[in-house]
């Protein structure tokens, strides 16, 4: 087996985002739609025997090996292990805004997971890894096990799903949302009647909405702008808590159109709606 492996660690959305209420505890109780995007970061893990250290080859600016999640994941993994282990170096090509509500750093560590599965021959299986990964954060299990899924509970109990196979125009405006700012805002929506869900849900995902999007448009006029003006062209909405919005389009051609008359300042992506994970595609392609 070679001792180096690449894999995408690919964007999700929530096609849709429900609260249905708030536990004792404080988290809220959800009902969201995830779909993956054919978009993302890519990394890169290098074992390297006789050095055992877990690092990455360039830190990220601002964050912590402690709070890093793809250190974290690799470490929670070597810990399952019963006898020694390799180090690794790992290098991240970044493409996923930070705090855009794609799921960058739980795809960042579901990714690790698999990979270093792979690469250590740890024979972990799928429920395995997405019970390590729910300890990471509540969306890694949906990168882990790979396909497009209902999720409810905190987003960690996961009906899988075939909604279409749509492109997108992804918009991330010019700011960074706080998470837990928008769970603690009074004019949040927490009492969204819970839907039943159908063992597999191919339906109208539009008819949906996200909780948060009426806080976070009060909140963050950057937001706001960038939904009115995809809106012109279709549905448009907030993934996750944002700060990302996208527009969902038939073809990529559609979408392209209207991604070359965004207005200056606006980052953001074209990408098409996948219902199985390009990590696990290419994982199989490597097998």
């Amino acid at each position: 087996m070679s001792n180096s492996i690449t894999l995408p660690s690919p964007a999700k959305l929530n096609l849709f985002l429900h609260i249905v209420g708030r536990r004792p505890d404080g988290y809220h109780e959800l009902q969201t739609l995830f779909q993956f995007l054919d978009y993302g970061d890519e990394i890169t893990f290098t074992l390297t025997p006789g050095d055992a250290r877990i690092r990455l080859e360039e830190p990220v600016p601002g964050v912590p090996d402690n709070d890093n999640l793809i250190i974290r994941a690799a470490r929670a993994l070597a810990e399952r292990a019963s006898h020694a282990l390799p180090g690794v170096t790992i290098r991240i090509q970044k493409r996923l805004p930070m705090g855009g509500g794609l799921g960058g750093g739980s795809s960042n560590a579901a990714t690790t997971l698999v990979a270093l599965n792979h690469l250590w021959e740890l024979h972990l299986d799928d429920d395995e890894l997405a019970e390590l990964g729910l300890d990471l954060g509540a969306d890694v299990p949906v990168f882990v096990r790979g396909r497009s899924a209902i999720g409810e509970g905190v987003g960690e109990k996961l009906t899988p799903a075939n909604p279409p196979e749509d492109w997108f125009v992804v918009l991330k405006p010019d700011c960074e949302i706080n998470t837990g700012k928008i769970f603690s805002e009074e004019g949040l929506t927490r009492d969204t009647p819970k839907m039943k869900i159908a063992p597999a849900f191919e339906g109208d995902a539009s008819r949906y909405r996200n909780d948060c999007e009426d806080v976070v448009r009060k909140l963050y006029p950057e937001v706001n702008k960038s939904l009115e003006w995809l809106s012109q062209f279709g549905p448009a909405r907030l993934t996750g808590t944002g700060a990302c919005i996208f527009g969902r389009f038939p073809t990529e051609s559609a979408a392209r159109i209207i991604w070359e008359s965004k207005p200056s300042g606006i980052t953001g992506f074209v990408a098409k709606g996948v219902n199985h994970s390009p990590l696990h595609k290419k994982l199989t392609e490597l097998k």
